[in-house]
C-alpha cells in the first residue's frame, strides 16, 4: 500500500484560504456592519444599467435585506436614498443570479 502524501491536503487548504471564491464561497456579507463585498447597504444609491457594485433582485418573500426608501438621512441598515450622482452604492436590477435579494418596505428596514 502506498503511503498518502501530506502535501496535497495542505496545498488544498492553502488554496481554499487564498482563493475563497474558488471554494464556492458566497459573497462577503457582514451583517454587523451592514456591508456586502465592501459596499454599504445603506446611504445614497444609484440605479445603473451596467457596471454595478451589486446586482439586486426585488422579491416579495425570503429577502436577504428589507429596504426602505427615504428622502433624507439614510444612516441605518437598509435605508436607501435614490440619487442620480455621487452614490455610495451602484445597483443593477436583475431577474436572475443576484448578489442580494431585497424586499421594499415602508417600515422596519434591515435584516429579516
Amino acid at each position: 500500500m502506498k503511503p498518502r502524501s501530506k502535501t496535497l491536503p495542505a496545498l488544498t487548504i492553502i488554496g481554499l484560504l487564498w482563493f475563497p471564491q474558488a471554494s464556492g464561497g458566497a459573497d462577503r456579507l457582514d451583517k454587523d456592519a451592514c456591508v456586502l463585498n465592501g459596499f454599504p447597504l445603506y446611504g445614497d444609491v444609484q440605479v445603473v444599467e451596467s457596471f454595478p457594485d451589486i446586482r439586486v433582485q426585488i422579491v416579495t418573500s425570503f429577502p436577504d435585506l428589507r429596504v426602505e426608501r427615504v428622502d433624507s438621512f439614510p444612516d441605518d441598515c437598509g435605508q436607501w436614498r435614490f440619487v442620480d450622482s455621487f452614490p455610495d452604492l451602484k445597483i443593477q436590477y436583475v431577474e436572475s443570479f443576484p448578489d442580494l435579494k431585497i424586499e421594499m418596505v415602508s417600515s422596519f428596514p434591515g435584516w429579516p
